[in-house]
């Protein structure tokens, strides 16, 4: 049954014609009436159904106007680098022992960095990172000797693209305490993106098939998107 709260929420919302992103985020901020702070999030359908192949994506995204969510960072390195990941920001810093802790199942982490040349052993882990989306990955930044800048972009706002089996990409763009500029921001650093993985792909026709913007507890209304993707 549906709560009193989503009750009061307007109906069909994702019925109605498609709509720039300008004109949606009060709308959807307004249907934020839980009493925590909502996230501001896209679903988009891709056209992944290519007669070649299938359309993968999967990179990140440095948000300009953050995500609004404190992100615990871990870090595998040599006991040499200990002290520049911790200095940086790093909630958890190991080397051998923390792979063992990561082995027997101790994910208490949201984002795990790791150096190239410890990366040979953490990679023997991909059973129990891989279905957690946890694997550090060279492409995505987070396999790195640069701790620094890998820890910095982690912490400040970083989002990760990727589409499932269905061609389906969930993102969050901020919460709704957010002013709309930034929000703003952080939809057009996506959709930048997501050009860029249009043109890298040989794809016949536009890459997203549907676009929506919703909140944690809301509905959700169709986006309406330029040419170029």
């Amino acid at each position: 049954m549906s709560s009193k709260r989503f009750k009061k929420l307007p109906e069909k919302t994702s019925e109605m014609e498609s709509d720039v992103i300008e004109k949606l985020i009060p709308l959807v901020k307004k249907n934020c009436t839980t009493k925590f702070d909502e996230s501001i999030d896209l679903n988009f359908q891709i056209n992944n159904k290519q007669k070649k192949s299938e359309i993968n994506i999967r990179t990140v995204v440095n948000l300009p106007g953050g995500t609004g969510k404190k992100v615990k960072v871990a870090v595998v390195c040599e006991d040499a680098k200990a002290t520049e990941a911790k200095d940086a920001g790093a909630d958890i810093v190991g080397s051998d022992d923390f792979i063992d802790k990561i082995k027997a199942g101790e994910l208490n982490f949201e984002k795990l960095i790791c150096t190239p040349s410890m990366m040979i052993k953490l990679s023997k882990l991909g059973k129990v990172l891989g279905p957690k989306g946890l694997m550090p990955n060279p492409k995505l930044g987070s396999v790195t000797d640069n701790l620094k800048t890998a820890i910095t972009d982690a912490k400040s706002g970083q989002a990760e693209i990727r589409n499932d089996k269905d061609g389906n990409i969930g993102v969050s763009i901020g919460k709704k305490s957010f002013k709309d500029e930034l929000i703003m921001k952080n939809f057009n650093a996506i959709i930048e993106t997501l050009e860029k993985e249009k043109s890298n792909n040989t794809l016949k026709g536009d890459l997203i098939k549907s676009a929506f913007i919703t909140s944690t507890m809301g509905v959700s209304y169709k986006l309406k998107l330029g040419k170029n993707i």
